[in-house]
This record gives structure tokens, sequence and C-alpha cells, in this order.
């Protein structure tokens, strides 16, 4: 690992020398602008002109050409871009004897990729956008769709109302509008380690798959997202996902104090809803599962020292359900037999303005996975670098130490069981749009 280590820290100097350039995904080349005029700090955090950029729509058009006519106003070309994450994942559990080294993070593990996506995204009329991940491989059921969106945007006396349906096999209902970078929805957050820095992603309610309709209001106070929605993906067959039985409501504040970007949210997560699992590529008979969960977070974008800095906070919990729904006892969410539960609070800061970022989080969690009424306990401090090569180009470094009732003798993730991950997780990841 200490050499992994010296190998990293080499690669970084190297980059030091390394020119800043505009990344070219599939909105920057619409719009015409580099990739920092969306992004706070580092991709994928948001600022608040890629705030507002998703709140238009992804209509925005720069000097690239359009086709326009009677009704119709569409870019030249079909805007397109893709993402590349390759990850070097190590804990330090124990392995079998048996156990070929890779097959688990416990013996270093490459994924390479952990994600390879192509997206398309832009405009489709001049209050109609949208935006879509493909899979660059067959899904779990040959599909190619990961995700998809359309944002009917309408201009409401200075507020913004929207209708968007969209669905998404892994990122959460809050996929369909949401404009915070603390974890609410799975591929926006500002450190890769996910469940460690965001209180939603533990307890569950801001990932997984989702079929819905969001009803979005907006404007310079902050916004409303009523979505109903379904646990599952509709774009599977066999999806049971058109009965949108479950409720999402997403309530934010981002007020502007000082020379402060704040974004103060909650959601709460009601209902229940048919959803179905995929084992070995085979889709299972839909269960009727719970879909209940609360969270708040807190967001904080702005400058110490002249160079930028983000403060977060996240609280959430997911209840168990004791009665059993459709043969399926639990939450959708948080599972277990006890309620599970986590609040985070951390910071990232650019010590090389537009090149390298630092940041630090803590979690308090509970697992919900204890038996005879107690839950685990499963904290983490969690440590990040960030080095932008170039603007769509970065080096990230994760390390999370992880400690609570969870990893002691008998716990349900007690390190001293062969096979079980550890107490520690270092991440190594190259991340690249283009």
């Amino acid at each position: 690992m200490k050499k992994i280590v010296l190998s990293i820290a080499g690669v970084m100097a190297a980059a030091a020398f390394a020119p800043e350039a505009a990344a070219i995904p599939a909105f920057a080349r619409q719009t015409g602008m580099a990739c920092s005029a969306c992004h706070q700090q580092h991709y994928p955090v948001l600022n608040g002109f890629g705030q507002a950029f998703k709140a238009a729509g992804y209509t925005m058009m720069g000097a690239q050409e359009k086709v326009e006519g009677e009704h119709l106003s569409i870019p030249s070309t079909l805007n397109a871009a893709l993402l590349l994450k390759a990850r070097y994942q190590k804990t330090n559990g124990s392995e079998l004897a048996t156990t070929v080294s890779g097959t688990t993070t416990n013996g270093g593990q490459w994924q390479i990729p952990d994600e390879f996506s192509l997206f398309f995204g832009g405009r489709v009329a001049e209050n109609i956008g949208f935006m879509m991940e493909n899979n660059t491989v067959g899904g779990p059921l040959g599909g190619i769709v990961a995700g998809f969106k359309m944002p009917i945007v309408f201009d409401m006396s200075g507020a913004k109302l929207s209708v968007i349906p969209f669905l998404t096999d892994a990122l959460g209902v809050a996929y369909g509008y949401d404009e915070s970078s603390t974890g609410m929805v799975r591929g926006i957050r500002w450190m890769e380690h996910r469940k460690e820095i965001s209180a939603m992603q533990f307890v569950g309610n801001g990932a997984g798959a989702a079929t819905g309709l969001a009803f979005v209001g907006k404007n310079d106070m902050g916004y409303i997202n009523v979505t109903r929605f379904a646990p599952d993906f509709a774009a599977a067959g066999g999806a049971t996902s058109p009965q949108l039985r479950s409720t999402f409501i997403r309530v934010a504040a981002t007020p502007t104090v000082g020379d402060w970007a704040m974004h103060i949210g909650g959601a709460f997560t009601s209902g229940s809803s048919y959803a179905s699992t995929v084992v070995a590529g085979v889709r299972l008979a839909p269960t009727l599962i719970d879909t209940k969960a609360t969270s708040l977070d807190f967001q904080a974008q702005g400058q110490v020292a002249g160079k930028d800095i983000s403060l977060y906070a996240t609280w959430a919990t997911a209840p168990v359900v004791a009665t059993v729904i459709g043969g399926t006892a639990g939450n959708a969410y948080g599972g277990g037999v006890n309620r599970t539960s986590a609040w985070t609070i951390g910071a990232d800061y650019s010590v090389i303005p537009h090149v390298l970022h630092l940041g630090a989080a803590y979690r308090n969690a509970e697992t919900g996975a204890g038996l005879l009424g107690v839950a685990d306990k499963d904290n983490a401090f969690s440590v990040a670098a960030v080095y932008d090569l170039t603007q769509n180009v970065a080096l990230h470094l994760n390390h999370s130490f992880y400690s609570g009732s969870a990893y002691n003798v008998g716990g349900s993730l007690d390190k001293t069981v062969i096979g079980n991950p550890g107490d520690q997780l270092t991440t190594f990841m190259l991340e690249a749009a283009f």
C-alpha cells in the first residue's frame, strides 16, 4: 500500500505542470463555456450558475448553431459526452486463504472502469431540455438506458415551474430535480466516499432505482419538489414502476448571506410502492415495499483567505416498518431490524484554486443491522484530496477510518471475521469527462 501511495504522490507532483484546459462534455459543447462556469471548486459540485442552468432545463445556448423554424429550436448537433471513473480500492480486512486476490477489496481491487457512461443532453425546445445516461455495456437485463429526464419549464412572473418525467437505475428519487451537492442525489456529491459524507447515501434514500414525475417550483428564495414515484427502473422489462404510489417532497431555501451561497433543505418520503429485484440477470416478481425516510441537509459555499471553501452537514433516518407488506418486512431504504440513521459534517477547501482541493468529513451512524433492538454504531472519519489535471480530468484520493460497535467482536461488521472489509478504506480514482 505504501508503494501505491508514493506512486500517487509522484503522479500528482508531475501533474502540477499540466496546463489547465476547458472541458467539453455535452453541456459545455452546447453553451460554449468551460466546466468551471457551472461547477464550484471541482466536478460535480454545482455553483449558482450551474444550478440556474439546471433550473432552466438545460436549454441555454451559446455560440453553437441552431436549427430553427416555427415552434422549433434545437442545436445543430446532438451533444454528447463520456464519463469515466477508474478506481483502485483497498480495505484492511482479512480474506480466506482460497480467495483470489482482487476478488474483494481486502486484497486490493482494480475497478476499471468503475463507471463508463455515455451522455446525451441539452436543448429540445426553448423551454424543454433533456439529459440521458447510457450504459456502454448492457445493463443487468441487457438495457442501454441508465437514466433519463426531460424538464419542461414554464416561466411564471419571476418563478419557474417545471414538470420533469424521469427514470434512473441507481441515482435515487431526487434525480428528477435537486440543486445540492450534499448527496441527496447519488451522483452529485463532493467526495467519492458517498456513504461516509452523506447521511442520505448511508440511509439509502439518496440512491437506488426510481421512476417518477417531479413537479418543481423555483424562485430566487429556493425551490419545492413534489414527486410521485416508484423505487423501480421502468426502462427494464417487466418493471412495475408505472404505478407511482410513493411521494417525495423536497423543500430547500437558497439564500445568499454576505458572500456565502447557502442551501438549506429537507426531504420527506412516504408511501409504499411495488418494486422488483434483479438477481443474476433475472427480474423477480414485484413486491410492495415501504419507502419512508426523512432527511435534512445544509451547504454553504464561500471563501476563506481568498480561496473557495464549501461546508456541508446532513442528517437522515429511515424507520423500521414492523408490518410485513406483501411478503417483505422493513423499509426500502433503511433495511435491517432497527431504525437506520446518520448525521455528517464536512468541509472542502481549495488549497490551490482550480487545482488542489482538500476535504475532511465525520459520520455518526447506526446501521440498523444490530440484534435484540440494539442498532450497531458505524462511525467514520474521512479525508480526501482532489487534483485537477484539467477542468475535466481529476485524480481523487480518499481514505476512511471506521469505528463503533459494528466493528467490535460480534458486531455486524466485526473486523476479526475473515471476509469482512475491516475498518479502513482507501480509494484512488481517475475521473474524466470528455
